[in-house]
């Protein structure tokens, strides 16, 4: 038999048993201009491939600012700090790559019910005026903006500073959905017509 050695703790590795279905939390050593921290990356096991065997990944996914973020961890890697199994659930089935469409899915769902909106501060510019009144104060007018929610739209008078309240923002990739989505919609009226 061939003794390695490794400053990994393989046998706590091994015996943690990560499974797909798993909430994880990776604690990853990150070297930046000579200074080492930790780095911790929680998220949903999708795949655990070649087991506990020495070439052993995990696939970890979590959803950044919106965004889907994917990484593949070797198991006894030694930049790996600790993994904690942070959420244990029950799936049916060995990969969980299926999540991937489900999460795209649900955000088409969610972006069926805004409303692209392009406002800027351009829109409000004072135009220029004559010599003798530009001295003059100005008095704001109201405008009337639209909040856009997910499935409510209220409409407020407002002064032009005050444009539009966001309670969310919106990715680009998120832009690009809405957009393949109207063009979709747009596409399926015209073939209708």
């Amino acid at each position: 038999m061939q003794n390695v050695i490794t400053p990994v703790a393989v046998n706590e590795r091994v015996q943690l048993g990560i499974r797909p279905g798993d909430t994880v939390r990776v604690h990853q050593k990150v070297v930046e201009k000579g200074k080492t921290r930790i780095q911790t990356f929680e998220g949903l096991v999708l795949a655990v491939k070649h087991g506990s065997e020495a070439g052993g990944t995990f696939t970890v996914r979590a959803t950044l600012s919106g965004v889907g973020v994917e990484k593949i961890f070797p198991l006894y890697s030694p930049v790996i700090e600790k993994i904690e199994i942070v959420r244990r659930s029950k799936v049916r089935r060995a990969k969980l790559y299926f999540i991937r469409e489900k999460v795209a899915r649900e955000v088409r769902r969610q972006l069926r019910n805004m409303r692209m909106v392009n406002i800027s501060t351009d829109d409000f510019k004072e135009e220029d005026l004559p010599a003798g009144e530009a001295g003059k104060p100005v008095e704001p007018e109201t405008v009337e903006t639209e909040v856009v929610e997910a499935d409510t739209v209220t409409v407020e008078e407002t002064t032009p500073e005050v444009v539009v309240e966001a309670t969310d923002e919106v990715t680009p990739a998120e832009e690009a959905v809405a957009e393949a989505s109207v063009e979709a919609a747009e596409e399926k009226k015209e073939e209708a017509a």
